[in-house]
């Protein structure tokens, strides 16, 4: 991807191919390309949203250890919440279904 850079050095624009205006290239997975394609202020930011994902699957395991063991019912729980653990537990179990992804895996692409 070539890019165009303001003052400040930040991207403000992109291209597939070399512009006038976009002459530096950087490589698709750069976090500076990848803050400015899903409109992040910056690369912290960015990673506090990846961070963020993984951090639910996080809880998501510490609730099914608590119901496990028994500390907590599944009916303890919020309606909403019984309703997103079980939404996520379906789409987990289609998408190894069909051998894309192990349990051990993580829900981040």
């Amino acid at each position: 991807m070539y890019i165009k850079r303001n003052e400040s050095g930040q991207v403000v624009q992109v291209s597939r191919e070399a512009t006038e205006e976009c002459r530096e290239f950087v490589s698709p997975g750069a976090p500076e390309l990848q803050s400015f394609l899903s409109g992040e202020k910056d690369a912290d930011s960015l990673a506090l949203s990846k961070s963020d994902l993984a951090f639910v699957r996080v809880l998501e395991d510490v609730i099914n250890v608590l119901m496990d063991k028994g500390v907590i019912s599944f009916t303890d729980l919020p309606e909403p919440a019984q309703q997103k653990l079980l939404e996520r537990q379906s789409l987990r179990e289609r998408r190894n279904s069909v051998g894309l992804m192990s349990d051990t895996d993580d829900d981040i692409i």
